[in-house]
């Protein structure tokens, strides 16, 4: 294993709102972010592409939307994903059940997954990574779709969602079941990709903190994380807004996250960089 240890500090929702807009350029600037996963279908994702334009070393992906969001297609072309306004449904478990069972929905899934990017390429903007809102992208009907489109869709780099359980333990407290329950549910998912990940040649980095704090992601935790950070390549995940996640845009650009960065030599890349 690569006795260096290189962090990939990431932040979902790019484009969702001005708030998370402007705190992920500012988390860039003047903090430790480096990289940042667009939704193509929200209101404020023009502004956050003009925004990634100013900020060429920011590492911007596509964070695919298949619940909980906007649709790229028009409700008619997508009928069984979608309502009629063109939202799909706010209820992971019953998305996650419907996209697996009806088999009817599955055209209409690639369907809708091609069309996001093509609306992320259309901004011109480098393809740093792909992910998926709620990791909706390991899905085993959506991940199946990704790798059988992979060379075409240019997937290259994709997050491979998981965070040991053990090395959480210490780092945080509070709702160790709904902790415990999610870490094994995506080491169930992962477990399942990463061979095909790996026959695809597609780079992912070995873990993803951050995952089973979710919204809680602050000062004290980076702090801790960065003194336990393993060797080799590991991805924070983020979500910092100026108003409802302010917690998380103030750990990003802490004066005491950024000198323990310098102190313990880690080295902040993108997955472009891997």
């Amino acid at each position: 294993m690569n006795a260096e240890r290189r962090l990939i500090v990431n932040a979902d929702d790019f484009g969702r709102s001005g708030s998370i807009n402007e705190a992920v350029t500012r988390a860039h600037r003047e903090g430790i972010l480096t990289t940042a996963s667009l939704m193509v279908n929200e209101p404020d994702c023009a502004e956050a592409v003009a925004r990634a334009r100013e900020n060429p070393r920011l590492g911007v992906g596509l964070h695919l939307t298949l619940l909980c969001g906007r649709a790229a297609l028009p409700p008619e072309k997508i009928p069984g994903l979608v309502n009629a306004r063109g939202e799909f449904s706010d209820h992971p478990v019953a998305v996650g059940l419907k996209y697996f069972f009806q088999r009817g929905l599955r055209e209409q899934l690639r369907a809708e997954i091609h069309e996001q990017f093509a609306r992320f390429r259309a901004t011109g903007l480098p393809l740093d990574h792909v992910n998926g809102h709620l990791h909706l992208h390991l899905h085993p009907v959506v991940f199946g779709i990704l790798m059988a489109d992979a060379d075409q869709l240019g997937i290259r780099h994709l997050r491979l969602t998981r965070e040991p359980f053990w090395m959480d333990v210490p780092l945080a407290k509070g709702r160790r079941l709904y902790r415990a329950s999610h870490a094994a549910i995506y080491f169930c998912l992962s477990w399942l990709a990463q061979s095909r990940l790996r026959h695809r040649q597609i780079r992912h980095t070995q873990r993803v903190f951050g995952l089973l704090e979710n919204d809680r992601v602050n000062e004290a935790y980076i702090l801790k994380l960065f003194d336990a950070l393993p060797p080799g390549d590991s991805e924070l995940y983020s979500h910092p807004s100026l108003d409802k996640f302010r917690h998380e845009f103030d750990a990003l650009v802490s004066p005491r996250v950024k000198a323990l960065v310098a102190a313990q030599k880690i080295e902040l890349i993108r997955y472009q960089d891997l």
